[in-house]
């Protein structure tokens, strides 16, 4: 098969290698659609330490089934499925303690192990889940980071009323805008210095934006729940300084390691700030599929690039840049049109 290969930072191309065999409990999936990622973007400059080398990136995909390892029941060949690519152990203390996304031993299909950035992947058949007929593969890709934002909802513990501030309004900070506006936020404001992302977010119905924090409209001081989806440490910093008492910042974007932030130690004991973290997918996927399935996230806008295999380099660049919002995949583009 062809795929995407990082054969160490830097270094990707397009190769031929052998078709993956599914071991006893996995299933091969023919990928349909992937979307890239931030974190695909890391291991390419060597900024992901979990990550081996040489690797086939790709963690956000869906697919079609085309064969099952041994002991594999309950899915049929032909069956269209997301892929949730995240790979606990089950028995470090975390996973026992429910919270498997800080296993010990934590991986995922992609990022410590090869994924779908292929024509074919293998995956774990409880990792699979049953997608709608209605619902296309480049639609399906986009469960994974939709889970990610639940699993971050899922952390802010929002109360219905409260005013938010998304900071970022790429694709994950839009994902996470339509989240907090179905969940019940009073207000949803954004900023973003890239103004066709603005403009993307008015598409959306986001209006309330501007490239600046200090650009929006006050309605009080400060903000009740401040999230960032940029991973970038000033932006972040701004974001912690704009938090009102009693809130909360959630770090939602990946910071590169080593990255620092300055917090006075009183103001959070003072003002009862909570400054939080999410990171990946824990027991999100399928809630994230129903969302998507039930059109909370307008799929259609938020997928903006898609390439062919061949054109891997130009979406990775794309992606770099930040043009549009996301940038897929399609291994086959007859499958990633969900035909």
């Amino acid at each position: 098969m062809r795929a995407v290969q990082i054969e160490r930072p830097g270094v990707v191309r397009v190769v031929e290698v052998p078709d993956p065999v599914p071991a006893a409990g996995e299933v091969l999936v023919s990928v349909g659609a992937c979307g890239i990622c931030g974190t695909d973007l890391h291991i390419l400059d060597g900024e992901f330490p979990p990550a081996p080398y040489p690797i086939v990136p790709g963690h956000e995909a869906a697919g079609s089934v085309v064969a099952l390892g041994e002991n594999v029941e309950g899915i049929s060949l032909g069956a269209r499925v997301g892929i949730d690519p995240s790979l606990f152990c089950g028995a470090c203390e975390f996973c026992r303690d429910g919270r498997g996304n800080l296993c010990a031993a934590w991986g995922a299909v992609g990022d410590t192990r090869d994924g779908a950035l292929a024509e074919l992947v293998c995956v774990p058949q409880q990792n699979l889940y049953p997608i709608p007929a209605e619902m296309d593969f480049q639609s399906a890709a986009l469960i994974e980071p939709v889970s990610c934002a639940v699993h971050a909802l899922d952390r802010l513990s929002l109360r219905v009323g409260d005013e938010t501030l998304v900071c970022g309004a790429g694709t994950m900070g839009l994902i996470m805008a339509s989240l907090l506006r179905k969940a019940g936020a009073a207000r949803v404001a954004l900023v973003d210095i890239n103004e066709e992302r603005l403009g993307k977010a008015a598409e959306l119905g986001f209006t309330d934006s501007a490239p600046s924090i200090e650009a929006l409209s006050a309605h009080r001081p400060g903000f009740d729940k401040v999230i960032d989806a940029t991973g970038v440490p000033a932006v972040i910093q701004q974001g912690l300084e704009t938090v009102r008492k009693g809130g909360t910042l959630l770090i939602f974007g990946v910071a590169p390691p080593g990255a620092q932030v300055w917090l006075e130690p009183f103001r959070i004991y003072n003002e009862e700030i909570t400054v939080i973290g999410s990171m990946a997918v824990l027991d999100s996927y399928d809630r994230a599929l129903q969302l998507v399935a039930g059109g909370v996230i307008d799929t259609r806008a938020i997928v903006t690039h898609t390439y062919v295999l061949d054109e891997f380099e130009d979406a990775m660049e794309a992606a770099r840049r930040g043009s549009g919002l996301k940038v897929q995949v399609l291994p086959s583009p007859m499958v990633g049109a969900g035909i």
